[in-house]
């Protein structure tokens, strides 16, 4: 699969504003939405090679704007939310199939876990 990265540089006008779209030092086309980019490149990459299909590329759309490592590790952190949360219902999973494969009642283990009943019986199917 080929990969481009563009980067998107904010502009203003009287007219009102947009982001060029640059690959290097290449301006390739304009917008005034980013949501648009990654079609407006196709589009634009489909007019300069008409006979390569460039749907399927790996499209990389990184706006130059002050808060782009900001906004990064937002994202990492998000993804890290993400993750531990799926850990901690595989540990919950676990911890009520034990709870429950030693014995305890469904009542016993939900005190214990702090969740319903009917909690207990799905985390223990699960």
């Amino acid at each position: 699969m080929t990969s481009i990265i563009v980067t998107a540089q904010r502009w203003e006008s009287k007219l009102g504003g947009g982001w060029e779209l640059l690959n290097g030092d290449h301006a390739m086309t304009q917008i005034r939405r980013l949501s648009d980019a990654r079609q407006q490149v196709i589009d634009y990459l489909d007019t300069i090679d008409p006979d390569v299909s460039h749907e399927d590329w790996d499209i990389t759309i990184i706006p130059a704007i002050p808060q782009a490592q900001s906004v990064k590790q937002a994202k990492a952190a998000t993804q890290d939310a993400i993750n531990a949360q799926a850990a901690a219902a595989a540990q919950s999973r676990e911890v009520a199939r034990s709870l429950r494969a030693s014995g305890l009642s469904i009542d016993d283990t939900a005190w214990i876990m702090g969740v319903s009943r009917s909690r207990i019986s799905q985390l223990a199917r699960a």
